[in-house]
């Protein structure tokens, strides 16, 4: 009970990011293991705020310390995982962005290429319209 604070104010910030994450529900297109791997989260996040006991007995049956320190380890390997996937949209984007700026380029191109071409066949003049028979 001397812990109920801190207890509310990681559940009230859970709740936050959950609301976060439905009221953008459509338009976040994630996958759905990237919808199931947050749940999940948040369900351990809700279970290792109500018992953290239970953390630190699941830290001590992996060999570390303690439950913070675990949850810390966690916490590195998801937010490398971040990054990692960070970067690989980045680079995805980056490329259908060159992709698409050198196909509007070659299209502009063609388009200015047959405009002067039609310019210049309306310049020319067929002689046998010119001079009568």
């Amino acid at each position: 009970m001397k812990y109920i604070w801190i207890q509310l104010l990681l559940m009230v910030g859970t709740g936050v990011l959950v609301l976060a994450f439905v009221r953008r529900w459509d338009a976040a297109h994630t996958r759905a293991w990237k919808r199931m791997a947050f749940f999940a989260f948040v369900l351990a996040n809700v279970y290792a705020v109500l018992r953290p006991e239970d953390v630190t007995w699941v830290a001590n049956k992996l060999g570390v310390g303690r439950g913070t320190d675990l949850v810390l380890y966690l916490l590195v390997v998801a937010m490398a995982f971040m990054t990692l996937n960070t970067f690989m949209r980045f680079r995805s984007l980056e490329k259908k962005l060159t992709d698409l700026a050198r196909t509007v380029a070659v299209n502009d191109g063609q388009r200015v290429n047959d405009d002067r071409f039609a310019d210049e066949a309306a310049l020319r003049v067929d002689p046998e319209q010119v001079l009568p028979r």
